[in-house]
């Protein structure tokens, strides 16, 4: 098992003892860690406290800049929807996991399963209601107006 996966498990494990859960991350970019973290949900109510978003965090902080296009993440468990956002928002081209989203759920933690699934079409697994409601004046559309800038 590669190294960083196991600093990512080894990470995991540690928050377990700390009370947390079992996820541990970092961010590698020419073999050197540059961003670590662990979900820190149970510390304070943040539901950004995740530990790939925290590892991306400290990564893009140190490199002073988003895009994190020549680093891999490592993480104790595949990443929730969440986490694959900021990943994919990151341009990380590439995510190495351990514990898959069957085994989280397996454990009570199959919150992720449930977002994928809704965001493949099975609306029927949330109790959620999203509403589009259109702007029609062009001159308070930030959208319009940004692409003007």
């Amino acid at each position: 098992m590669n190294k960083y996966l196991i600093k990512a498990i080894d990470l995991a494990l540690e928050n377990i003892k700390d009370g947390g859960t079992p996820y541990g991350a970092v961010v590698v970019l020419n073999d050197e860690i540059i961003g670590e973290g662990v979900n820190t949900i149970h510390m304070k109510p943040d539901i950004s406290g995740h530990a790939e978003l925290i590892a991306i965090k400290q990564a893009q902080k140190k490199l002073n800049r988003i895009d994190l296009s020549d680093c891999i993440v490592y993480a104790s468990g595949h990443p929730c929807p969440m986490c694959l956002g900021a990943i994919a928002m990151s341009k990380i081209p590439k995510v190495i996991y351990a514990n898959s989203l069957e085994e989280a759920a397996s454990v009570g933690m199959g919150d992720s399963q449930t977002i994928y699934d809704y965001l493949k079409g099975n609306t029927n697994t949330l109790n959620l209601e999203i509403v589009h409601e259109p702007i029609m004046d062009d001159t308070k559309n930030p959208m319009i107006i940004y692409s003007k800038v």
